[in-house]
C-alpha cells in the first residue's frame, strides 16, 4: 500500500539525518515506527503472565466466596 505523509522540516531533516546514519532509507524507518507503534497500541492486550496466571496454590480462588457477598442496594449511593 502507497500514501503519503507530510512532516514539518524539522521532523523531515532528523529523518533523513538518522536514515543516513543507519544506512536505511526513510521509507524503511517509517514503516518500522508504524509497526512498533502497532504493536504497542494496535490491539491491546493483557500480558501473558496475566494470561496464564492460574492463581495460587494456598488461596481459594475469588469466585468462591461471591456466594457470601451481600446484594446490590436498590440505590448504588445510598
Amino acid at each position: 500500500m502507497n500514501f503519503n505523509i507530510y512532516l514539518d522540516d524539522e521532523t523531515g531533516q532528523q529523518l533523513n539525518q538518522v536514515a543516513k546514519k543507519v544506512g536505511e532509507s526513510r521509507n524503511a524507518l517509517v514503516r518500522q515506527a508504524v509497526s512498533e507503534w502497532l504493536q504497542r497500541h494496535g490491539k491491546p492486550q493483557w500480558p501473558d503472565e496475566v494470561l496464564t496466571f492460574k492463581g495460587l496454590a494456598d488461596l481459594p480462588p475469588f469466585e468462591a466466596g461471591r456466594d457470601r457477598l451481600k446484594p446490590s442496594p436498590a440505590d448504588p449511593l445510598a
